[in-house]
């Protein structure tokens, strides 16, 4: 049993929240349904009961599916045509998709049932929501959506879940025969009747999945890209006279305004800044990386908020193929294409790609001597016999190299199936399991960037850095040391990532921060830098 202590989430017809979802997905809450919208089911299934004893054709009631929608399926066979759809749909291959994108995706699929257009019936909404709660997950291979149709081969892995076949992992990450481990956790399997086959497999819900996890990871790495962006800044003797908000007034893009106003936050009461803020400074501008990071992140973050504005119209819908409207009538559409969602995935690649990249670029400039402004080489303590973070940037430029090859779009390579009846795909579950690495990929540039930054504002004492990125550094001092000799950097790595993901960073800063955005510092504009 799943989500102990934790409070369920009420699923029925209203839509669902990301909050919600990440608590079912990451927190493990369980579910609940609501009672309103599991009478209307009842009401609903008539009209696909009805069709069901019609001599007249209906699609995924009494006709094949796909290229074969023009066989019709006497009444005796019905049943069996929605259970070999259910088995042959769970075609996929590959690794094991993540529990938490399972998790989501069964609630998001939960959630589409419970909307009253589908046509499933109560009891079978029921078995879905019991095996969420249960906490065992489906077994979920990596390839076989092509986002048309919805997520065909993955919603019909945890289909066939609910039909007692299969594999599932228990709650400690076990391979389990689902028969057994379902009929340990007292589920009974599912005979699937009249279009419910259909019903419990023809949405989008892994791409929508996936893209809620990733915005919610984006937005945590987007405000940690602020930070190691102002720490560089910092070390490297920048000036964040740039970052003044009425310089930023003149191109009022909202996340360029947000980003700017944190870098400026982040640096205010920098003995470092203020050291070098004086007519003397031979420096007239920043490179790029430096000057034009509220820029290139504020640009992120209005395509991640236009990302949000897409998952949210996606969460209020009920994707299937037919639905059964308000008045009775069940008709085809097209809904189900992913479009929508693959585009926005692939929005997301290309934005975690550049920020990576300038990340990256700032990480190179303060290990180069020439470019360091008084920095020993590499950040080494004997530079020589020690390297340094020579090869930690290494690391940072292939994964960066990565992550641009990641940013390649999915949603322009659409092929054919289903004899060319499906002649045209949105591939938005591939768009959406290349986000899932290329945020993994921007973290671990992250990390490096934070571990190179904290040791060149050790470097510069006695200077004191700000109090907010002398917060990040003291935080990371707490899992890796300080300036010294060599030593096996991939942990340091490692341990700076977990600092990231685990939301640590963001804890530690938030309320400086916040105050700082709140009451900025005020400068003399005829100061020069």
């Amino acid at each position: 049993m799943t989500g102990i202590g934790i409070d369920p989430v009420l699923v029925g017809s209203a839509p669902l929240h990301p909050p919600e979802v990440l608590a079912v997905a990451r927190g493990e809450a369980r579910v609940a349904l609501a009672e309103d919208a599991i009478a209307h089911l009842a009401v609903v299934r008539r009209h696909i009961d009805k069709l069901a004893h019609s001599p007249e054709p209906a699609y995924g009631v009494s006709t094949g599916f796909g290229a074969l929608a023009l066989r019709h399926i006497p009444p005796d066979r019905r049943a069996d045509l929605q259970r070999s759809l259910i088995r042959s749909h769970a075609a996929g291959a590959g690794a094991a998709v993540e529990a938490e994108v399972v998790r989501a995706m069964m609630l998001l699929r939960l959630r589409t049932l419970l909307s009253g257009h589908t046509g499933i019936r109560p009891d079978t909404v029921r078995a879905l929501a019991a095996l969420i709660n249960s906490g065992l997950v489906p077994e979920v291979p990596e390839f076989g959506s092509l986002g048309c149709s919805g997520d065909l081969a993955p919603l019909a892995a945890v289909a066939l879940t609910l039909m007692g076949e299969g594999a599932v992992y228990d709650p400690h990450g076990r391979r389990r025969e689902a028969a057994q481990a379902l009929a340990e956790a007292g589920i009974a399997p599912t005979i699937p009747a009249e279009k419910e086959g259909l019903a419990l497999t023809n949405g989008t819900d892994g791409m929508l999945a996936m893209l809620v996890l990733a915005g919610a990871d984006l937005h945590r790495l987007l405000d940690i890209a602020d930070l190691t962006a102002a720490m560089s800044v910092e070390a490297l003797l920048g000036t964040d006279r740039v970052f003044a908000a009425d310089l930023q007034a003149l191109r009022p893009h909202p996340g360029q305004a947000r980003s700017a106003a944190r870098m400026l936050a982040a640096l205010a009461g920098s003995e470092i800044v203020a050291s070098h803020r004086n007519p003397d400074c031979p420096r007239v501008q920043d490179a790029y990386s430096l000057r034009c990071a509220p820029q290139v992140h504020g640009a992120a973050r209005d395509t991640l908020a236009h990302a949000d504005a897409v998952a949210a119209r996606e969460l209020s819908s009920a994707i299937d193929n037919p639905v059964v409207l308000e008045d009775g009538r069940v008709e085809s559409n097209g809904n189900f294409h992913g479009a929508p969602v693959g585009y926005v995935l692939d929005f997301l690649a290309i934005a975690a790609a550049d920020v990576a990249s300038m990340a990256e670029r700032r990480t190179d400039r303060m290990l180069d001597v020439h470019r360091s402004h008084g920095l020993p080489a590499f950040l080494a303590a004997d530079p020589g016999v020690d390297s340094g973070y020579m090869i930690a940037q290494y690391t940072q430029a292939g994964v960066v190299s990565e992550l641009k090859r990641l940013a390649v779009p999915a949603s322009v390579d659409s092929i054919p199936s289903s004899a060319m009846q499906e002649d045209h795909v949105s591939m938005g579950w591939s768009a959406a399991r290349k986000l899932r690495r290329a945020v993994d990929g921007l973290t671990t540039v992250l990390a490096v960037e934070m571990l190179t930054a904290a040791r060149a504002l050790d470097l510069r004492t006695p200077l004191r850095p700000a109090p907010v990125t002398g917060a990040v550094r003291d935080l990371l001092r707490t899992r890796v040391p300080g300036p010294g000799p060599d030593r096996h950097l991939a942990p340091d790595i490692a341990a700076t990532a977990e600092l990231i993901g685990g939301g640590a960073v963001g804890d530690a800063v938030a309320p400086l921060l916040e105050s700082g955005i709140a009451h900025p510092t005020s400068y003399d504009p005829r100061e020069q830098s």
